[in-house]
């Protein structure tokens, strides 16, 4: 679980709206992109992030 004050910080790469966690994703709705979390490290990577259907 990310730290709901780093959370609010963490925005997306491609749109900078804001991320919400869902499981071990940070989903962001603008953009329609997941990225992962990985052993508690968000990776914002667009290229390491899944398209959400």
């Amino acid at each position: 679980m990310i730290d709901e004050a780093l959370l609010k910080l963490l925005v997306c790469p491609k749109s900078k709206a804001p991320l919400k966690q869902v499981g071990d994703e940070l989903i962001c709705e603008a953009s329609g992109l997941a990225y992962p979390i990985d052993d508690g490290i968000p990776v914002l990577l667009e290229q390491e992030a899944r398209k959400l259907d």
